[in-house]
């Protein structure tokens, strides 16, 4: 039972395509409701109704997390019809590539917004329920990127080492009321974001020749860490960033 989170009612924002998906249909598969987040509104309705085919427990909500009037309302809404929210994965984000000093200050904020902004302001509306529970899991989507840079994505790198800190603050804050605030930090994964990538043989070569595991992730792969931050199994860990990457961050 220690890994078990069977009817815990948990939220995962931009979880209607990428690796977002795939974290909510393996948390709905160990029994979880999961709450799916979205943009767009059919595109929310078209993913929950395919999980609810498969006879998973899902509902869904369209809100941009980058605007706080937005995701004001919706929270009131998700908490009307389940209630308190037991864990909250933070995992909604953009990407906008281009050399760092041609960058426009509208596409920075654009990023930054979503990537790092949108975390708090989802995670401040959720917090206060925690709070009173004195109880609760938010898991923050971070990145390799967290800690490695590379050309043509500084403001993504930046918000995701920025999301890393945040991850850290929280537990500062929060810890003291039995809530864990941990992060994940994919590596390269096979999806169809990355496709441009895996389908470049040179990228390809070079990833996995950097690689320890030398090869891609598979998005299935992230699930464990997932499950193990989203259980009591992980009830005293606290402020942590576990890579899942091959062991690309271990090595030079």
């Amino acid at each position: 039972m220690l890994f078990n989170i069977e009817g815990k009612k948990i939220l995962i924002t931009g979880s209607t395509s990428g690796l977002g998906l795939v974290l909510a249909e393996g948390l709905a598969r160990e029994g979880a409701s999961v709450i799916l987040n979205g943009r767009n509104p059919e595109k929310v309705e078209e993913v929950v109704q395919s999980f609810l085919k498969l006879g998973l427990k899902a509902s869904g909500y369209a809100f941009d997390i980058s605007k706080a009037d937005e995701v004001e309302r919706q929270m009131t809404a998700i908490e009307k019809d389940h209630g308190l929210i037991d864990v909250l994965v933070n995992n909604a984000g953009i990407q906008q590539r281009g050399p760092l000093e041609e960058f426009k200050l509208e596409d920075w904020n654009k990023v930054l917004n979503t990537n790092l902004t949108g975390a708090f302001i989802v995670t401040n509306l959720i917090i206060k329920g925690m709070i009173q529970r004195q109880k609760g899991k938010i898991i923050n989507i971070c990145s390799l990127q967290s800690e490695l840079a590379r050309p043509s994505i500084a403001p993504y790198a930046t918000s995701k080492a920025g999301l890393n800190m945040l991850t850290k603050a929280m537990a500062a804050e929060w810890a003291k009321y039995n809530i864990q605030i941990n992060a994940i930090g994919p590596g390269y994964f096979k999806t169809d974001l990355t496709k441009a990538l895996w389908e470049n043989k040179e990228f390809d070569s070079w990833l996995c020749n950097r690689t320890p595991a030398h090869r891609w992730g598979n998005p299935e792969e992230l699930l464990g860490a997932l499950i193990f931050l989203a259980s009591d199994a992980s009830s005293y860990v606290n402020g942590q960033l576990i890579y899942v990457d091959g062991g690309m961050t271990a090595c030079v």
